[in-house]
């Protein structure tokens, strides 16, 4: 043992771990320094394949591997070695038991998140991937920092051998700490997962205590202002599939906290509108969107960008086609933060990487999936929801007013009310067949929220339809839609004050569905 407690003088490692990359670099570099390796299983099996001289727990134990491999180093000399601390009464329990310390533990675990995201994976083979030693070790050790060093990462692995020859054989007192830290995360969020998954098969969507392992996958330059500091983290628990976390950057500026709510926003949003459909955001707030009735990408891009050509300055453009040569040309002539699509082809990445600073980011190609858990945070606490993936079939809504729509009335009101729900709360969308007229979002009165989608309509509103997030409580907003020239109307109903809102869309001559379903975005 080291007879400092801030040193860490390496004599005996445990090497047990289901991930092998970087495994040989590191065994090499402990057995360069004469540090004895222990290991068993696939691991020994693995380094004995490449010339690194192993002893196998179960001879060094004294004791089999048994139940298939479920107990291999559940062992009181295994844990004694790693648990004993640097005292004259631990030191004689050591000699009177004749134990031996160990003072590096490197272990990572089943594949558990993996095997429970595999279609087809059955319980039986789920289960068996709950890992029991490798926790055991790597909390023994995380605990014992003091004189024994954790790693749980390849990624730190260079950092470990760094250290060895930088210190003559020793792990600064720092760096244990550190990685005991990333040791005790580490069985945090696997012991998430396996929460997560239980907790499912029994339906328990929210259950009383929730664990939810996020994985930090980027720091980011700061948050939502400079003077805050940020990071984005990944969940493996929720299902939503693409999802802007799993989006490969092509080029341009690191993405920003704000570019992260603002993509999520518009992939979000375009991948609920039918056919070839581009959106563009600003603030999370639609400020152009269209579907192309040709299956034009360029065509679509136009119609979307003449909803208000202002508002898009600066804004994210979301695409569920490929972004074309052609739409890149259109693209490079605006200033844009960021554009999301599938796939952008070769000519448009031309075009486009002459403007260094866009970000260009691809979503996953994979089957929808809008499963998941919807987090916002409050002071001293975390709202959790599901998220809202509902879409409504307006051919079975509630038909309000004496008049129902006409078949082109419904194309529009089903494109209005698609847009509608990814509106900031109160949301009032004016709307053509496949193309956003006039957006108000945000505003706390609903017939401001009218008036204010009326002013920012650039085209004329003659015609329109008119989508509202929730019931109209009064009918001064139908009103105020009639007067800007709307012909039908889709919201939620549901306000005690419904028959006078029906009675206003009579007395225009205005079509009115309801749809039972409320989509407030706050």
């Amino acid at each position: 043992m080291a007879t400092n407690s801030t040193d860490c003088q390496i004599q005996r490692a445990i090497i047990s771990v289901y991930r092998k990359d970087g495994l040989e670099d590191l065994a090499r570099g402990l057995h360069g320094r004469g540090v004895e390796i222990l290991s068993s299983g696939g691991t020994a099996r693995h380094l004995q394949q490449i010339g690194i001289p192993v002893r196998l727990i179960s001879d060094y134990t004294g004791f089999p591997e048994i139940l298939d491999g479920r107990v291999k180093t559940l062992h009181p000399k295994i844990f004694g070695g790693i648990l004993a601390r640097d005292t004259d009464e631990h030191r004689d329990q050591l000699r009177e038991h004749r134990l031996s310390p160990v003072d590096l533990v490197v272990v990572n675990l089943y594949p558990f998140e993996e095997t429970a995201g595999r279609p087809g994976a059955t319980r039986g083979e789920v289960v068996e991937m709950i890992d029991i030693g490798g926790p055991s070790l790597i909390r023994a050790a995380a605990k014992n920092h003091e004189r024994v060093a954790v790693v749980v990462d390849p990624g730190d692995y260079g950092s470990l051998l760094e250290a060895l020859e930088t210190n003559d054989g020793v792990i600064p007192e720092a760096l244990r700490r550190r990685l005991a830290a990333r040791a005790f995360a580490h069985t945090a969020a696997y012991d998430a997962a396996i929460t997560a998954y239980l907790g499912a098969e029994e339906g328990e969507r929210f259950p009383e205590r929730l664990a939810l392992p996020l994985t930090r996958i980027q720091s980011l330059r700061y948050g939502e202002n400079p003077h805050q500091l940020g990071a984005v983290y990944r969940s493996p628990e929720t299902r939503v599939k693409p999802a802007v976390v799993d989006c490969e950057q092509l080029q341009g500026k690191e993405l920003s906290y704000n570019n992260f709510l603002d993509a999520d926003a518009a992939l979000n949003l375009v991948l609920e509108l039918p056919g070839t459909a581009v959106c563009v955001l600003k603030h999370t707030n639609p400020c152009g969107a269209a579907t192309s009735p040709t299956g034009d990408v360029v065509e679509a891009f136009r119609m979307a960008r003449a909803t208000d050509p202002v508002s898009a300055f600066g804004g994210i453009v979301g695409c569920n086609v490929p972004v074309s040569g052609a739409l890149a040309l259109e693209l490079k002539e605006m200033f844009l933060e960021a554009v999301i699509a599938p796939a952008f082809e070769d000519a448009a990445l031309d075009v486009l990487k002459k403007k260094k600073k866009l970000r260009l980011l691809r979503y996953p190609a994979c089957e929808l999936d809008r499963r998941g858990y919807q987090l916002r945070s409050v002071t001293g606490g975390v709202l959790v929801q599901d998220l809202d993936a509902a879409v409504e079939d307006l051919s079975k809504a509630q038909v309000a007013t004496r008049r129902a729509p006409s078949p082109e009335e419904l194309r529009a009101l089903d494109f209005a009310w698609r847009i509608c729900k990814h509106v900031k709360s109160n949301a009032i969308v004016f709307a053509r067949a496949g193309q956003l007229v006039g957006v108000g979002a945000g505003q706390m009165s609903r017939v401001d929220s009218v008036k204010l989608a009326a002013t920012k309509a650039q085209m004329p509103l003659e015609g329109t339809v008119l989508a509202s997030d929730a019931f109209f409580p009064f009918r001064d907003g139908v009103d105020a839609a009639h007067a800007a020239g709307a012909t039908a109307v889709v919201q939620p109903g549901g306000s005690i004050r419904d028959q006078e809102v029906i009675e206003a869309a009579d007395e225009h001559g205005m079509a009115m569905i309801f749809t039972g379903v409320r989509h407030f975005r706050h």
